[in-house]
């Protein structure tokens, strides 16, 4: 007997608590939805629909873009493929179209597991956990890695929420960014160098709005407080309304994207703000990569608060 799959995005887990609502999927371990009071604090898309522009997905073992999908470790050489063929780059690395599982649920949170077999260009054995919760405090989210294999593996982990303030236009969304430099970027969205976003117009480390800006800018040399959290707001300018996505002292990266190569609906509709442990093409410079020996776990958790 065959059973069919009833939305393209698998299996739906809903969890909920005092007022805040999310919902994850199997397809990617996406978080697909996030309320609070039944506003929506996420740009993220129905059930039946494939993620658009990676909204909600974990990307992972590797963050954004790997030049030529090429990159040696441990004096190997490798081949990724070219998932982003229009720029000859491997993006957002392997798991998220993948099918995850649920392993552990409750009311108030879920967790899904992937494991990703050693393949052509990843020949690493890794075991990954997502643990989403909501509670009074916000959407949590603790990610762990296990390193299943014989061998040292490369790391490097991100997500790619969409946060959006009802109402009010990217242009008009006052954000700030505790980072104090800008990885410069070629026509392929690669690294070409880094520079001081003092006096420019990358300098949101004090809020002001986005204004015209076009932004798919990574931010480093970021602040964290004395619990080692860094923080990423958009807020609005006419009310107290504001969003806070917040990861701890793993993430050395920011990512920040206005949706300007977005089509449609999506055009500068949210802004994707992106948590990252290592910059984009880490595996090909090396550049605050993570190496996991055998058996080693790594653990990291971040999250939104509206």
């Amino acid at each position: 007997m065959t059973s069919v799959v009833g939305a393209r995005s698998g299996q739906q887990w809903t969890i909920e608590a005092e007022g805040h609502r999310a919902v994850v999927v199997e397809v990617g371990g996406v978080l697909r939805e996030y309320t609070v009071d039944g506003t929506p604090v996420l740009d993220g898309f129905a059930p039946d629909e494939l993620s658009p522009a990676s909204a909600g997905q974990i990307l992972a073992p590797w963050p954004n873009r790997i030049r030529d999908g090429k990159y040696t470790f441990q004096e190997k050489s490798y081949q990724l493929p070219l998932t982003e063929p229009a720029r000859n780059n491997a993006i957002h690395g392997l798991v998220n179209w993948s099918r995850w599982e649920v392993v552990e649920q409750a009311a108030d949170a879920v967790t899904l597991e992937y494991v990703l077999p050693a393949q052509i260009g990843y020949p690493f054995w890794l075991r990954l956990r997502a643990r989403w919760s909501v509670s009074a405090q916000g959407l949590r989210c603790d990610q762990e890695v296990v390193n299943i294999g014989p061998e040292d593996a490369p790391w490097g982990y991100s997500v790619h929420p969409y946060v959006r303030l009802p109402g009010v236009a990217v242009e008009d969304t006052v954000l700030h960014v505790p980072g104090k430099n800008r990885i410069q970027a070629d026509s392929r969205l690669l690294p070409i160098g880094t520079v001081s976003v003092a006096g420019t117009d990358y300098d949101f480390t004090e809020a002001r709005k986005i204004g015209d800006l076009v932004l798919d800018t990574t931010f480093g040399d970021i602040e964290h407080d004395a619990d080692g959290i860094t923080r990423v707001t958009l807020s609005d300018a006419g009310s107290e309304r504001e969003i806070v996505v917040w990861a701890d002292d793993k993430f050395t990266y920011w990512q920040v994207f206005t949706g300007d190569t977005l089509h449609g609906e999506r055009f500068r509709r949210s802004v994707a703000v992106e948590p990252m442990t290592c910059p984009p093409d880490s595996f090909r410079t090396g550049r605050d990569l993570t190496v996991l020996a055998s058996g080693e776990r790594w653990t990291a958790s971040w999250g939104i608060r509206a």
